[in-house]
């Protein structure tokens, strides 16, 4: 949209009545709402694609690039909002179970065996908790009680390959962000209107 566009829709804007333009800011802010709503469910269905393909045996990196990019792209899409959540909050329990697995196949003293007792052991005791956080600290225990501490002590699997968090922006150029911009707009330019049309009102009766 150029500018002499944007200036005929400003003119036409200011010409309407104080009440219309209220009405339009607050249409706005509603459009507003349902886009910041797509936004977070549209996540939420990425997030949950991710969980699949983790627990499904996937592909994983596919999944998280394109829950990667979306949050990234989008207003809203924090992963797991509030100050009482799990920090990070993609922790993939699947992918580090097999990431144990492997590393465990190439030691020696039968660890193997050690952790799958520990997943029967901790599927049966404790509950998956928050995306699976629970359960792992619950197998990584039985296998430190359990296994060749030698064995055990050197399995060491980085957090970041199955611990992800990804920011949401604050604003987005999307149809939630531009809406958002677009209300607030109308919101100032309303009560502007709305408090110079009191102050002349005032004025006149003043001189009257």
């Amino acid at each position: 949209m150029n500018n002499h566009k944007l200036d005929k829709y400003f003119v036409r804007f200011r010409h309407l009545p104080i009440w219309a333009t209220f009405v339009i800011s607050g249409s706005l802010f509603v459009v507003s709402g349902i886009a910041l709503r797509v936004n977070n469910q549209n996540m939420i269905q990425l997030r949950q694609a991710v969980f699949d393909a983790d627990e499904q045996g996937g592909d994983v990196n596919k999944a998280l690039n394109e829950l990667r990019a979306y949050v990234y792209a989008h207003m809203n899409t924090e992963l797991a909002p509030g100050d009482n959540a799990i920090k990070p909050p993609i922790q993939l329990k699947y992918t580090y179970e097999r990431l144990v697995q492997q590393e465990l196949a190439k030691q020696d003293g039968g660890s193997g065996d050690v952790y799958a007792e520990a997943q029967v052991y901790c599927e049966q005791t404790q509950p998956s908790g928050f995306y699976g956080r629970t359960r792992l600290d619950c197998i990584r225990q039985y296998i430190d009680q359990h296994g060749d501490v030698d064995v055990v002590e050197s399995v060491n699997i980085p957090e970041d390959l199955y611990k992800f968090d990804f920011a949401s922006p604050k604003w987005s150029p999307d149809s939630a962000g531009w809406s958002l911009v677009m209300a607030f707009v109308a919101l100032i330019i309303s009560v502007t209107r709305l408090a110079v049309d009191r102050s002349v009102r005032s004025a006149i009766r003043k001189l009257q």
